[in-house]
């Protein structure tokens, strides 16, 4: 019976990776409108490098790095990425009054509004894109145009896991609150 039980689970776990794995966020289309903002959320490979090359295309006319340790320069970045030091320069603020993925969209709501921005892409890995957009959503409302521009990255078991775990934490969180 305890053996059944367990491979139940096994099962069900195997599917929601699965069904996690096919509903990973995607790229922005190649002809996507470009927006007025962008921002890109830190803590995963090679999200800020795909947002200053939005920014370096013409995709964006500035860029909010959401989550940025206060100890991060622009010329920390700049030396970071390389090439890139002027639209790091003119073009990037660095925010970081944002903890989590919640916090990153209240910041950016109010640098969107300080800017008085109407259309921004949000920048983040395919895998946080999901809650990412929802948060942004959230806080954004309807007011503002919401392109996503997911990063590739190589989700494995343990992404889906420590992504539950997460949920659960929340869930967990709003009972406690009740």
């Amino acid at each position: 019976m305890i053996a059944r039980a367990a491979s139940l689970l096994a099962l069900i776990y195997a599917l929601g990776f699965v069904l996690f794995a096919l509903t990973l966020g995607k790229p922005a289309a190649a002809d996507a409108a470009p927006t007025e903002a962008a921002v890109v959320l830190t803590g995963g490979s090679n999200r800020i490098e795909h947002a200053v090359e939005v920014l370096e295309d013409h995709k964006a006319k500035r860029l909010l790095v959401a989550g940025a340790d206060p100890s991060v320069t622009k010329a920390d970045l700049a030396r970071r990425i390389g090439g890139s030091g002027r639209v790091i320069k003119c073009c990037v603020d660095l925010g970081s009054e944002s903890v989590d993925t919640r916090s990153n969209a209240e910041e950016a709501e109010r640098w969107i509004a300080q800017h008085r921005f109407k259309s921004v892409r949000l920048i983040t890995s395919d895998w946080h894109m999901r809650r990412a957009r929802y948060e942004f959503r959230k806080a954004l409302g309807s007011d503002y145009r919401l392109e996503t521009d997911a990063v590739r990255s190589d989700p494995s078991f343990l992404t889906l896991f420590g992504e539950y775990n997460k949920y659960v934490r929340r869930r967990l969180a709003v009972w406690a609150d009740i």
